[in-house]
């Protein structure tokens, strides 16, 4: 099973987003920025599948969600999805890596560290 990113259920989400992470001093919580620029689900007849719910990065090991998704808008037309995925312990930070590794290897995405 592939890695995959979806808005809304069922609707795999196309377009590759910048993502950043930054990690509390102890390792104990972390925070995943997920910019997706002109992403499938705002296009006109993506749009009709359904309403965005919330952000769901689906493998092997199931279902990561958050609720904290936002759409940028420019000259009023939504043009880019920002969503925030928190992970409050060690583990899910853990787990976060392992969804990043596999959603990396299916998109061909590399991981730069920050300077």
């Amino acid at each position: 099973m592939n890695a995959k990113i979806q808005f809304v259920k069922g609707i795999n989400e196309k377009v590759l987003p910048d993502v950043r992470l930054t990690r509390s001093r102890d390792g104990s919580t972390g925070t995943a920025t997920f910019k997706f620029k002109n992403p499938q689900i705002l296009e006109k007849n993506t749009a009709r599948e359904g309403e965005i719910t919330g952000m769901y990065l689906i493998d092997e090991e199931g279902t990561l969600e958050t609720r904290d998704v936002n759409a940028l808008f420019l000259n009023g037309k939504p043009e880019i999805i920002e969503s925030i995925y928190i992970m409050k312990s060690p583990e899910s930070w853990d787990r976060f890596m392992r969804f990043m590794e596999r959603y990396g290897e299916s998109n061909g995405l590399v991981f730069t560290k920050a300077n």
